[in-house]
């Protein structure tokens, strides 16, 4: 019976390091498995910000195309005597007072403006030319 024991004893020493090896290879494909997840899981994450950046950038290069053409826009409103929109009015005592004068507040060219403005005072005319700079009618 002692030897029966030691029959049974020793037949579940193998089982159990079978078993032992059984986890030890499941623990390892375990470890494996979540190694590959991880790094699936990194270049997942290192595409979606590449993906996220290159839309930032062309959201970045578009507006400033469309703020560099606005630029050349102004630029040429400028260079060609435009008005500019959203310009201020002048006060009603300026207007009256250029009105007086013979002067056209629409379109100003300097020496119109300097002849009509040679009867008055030299404060004003430099009042009267602020003005008219600040509703950027005179450049």
């Amino acid at each position: 019976m002692e030897m029966e024991m030691k029959d049974e004893l020793g037949l579940t020493m193998d089982r159990l390091a079978a078993a032992a090896s059984l986890l030890e290879q499941a623990a390892e494909r375990l470890a494996q498995r979540q190694s590959s997840f991880a790094e699936d899981a990194e270049a997942s994450i290192s595409r979606i910000v590449a993906t996220v950046e290159s839309r930032r950038e062309a959201d970045l290069e578009a507006k400033l195309a469309a703020a560099e053409l606005k630029i050349a826009e102004l630029q040429a409103q400028g260079a060609a005597g435009a008005p500019i929109a959203g310009r201020k009015t002048l006060p009603t005592a300026m207007t009256s007072l250029l009105a007086k004068q013979g002067v056209a507040v629409d379109f100003l060219e300097a020496g119109s403006l300097d002849a009509a403005l040679v009867s008055l005072s030299v404060e004003q005319r430099i009042a009267v030319k602020s003005q008219l700079m600040r509703a950027g009618l005179l450049g």
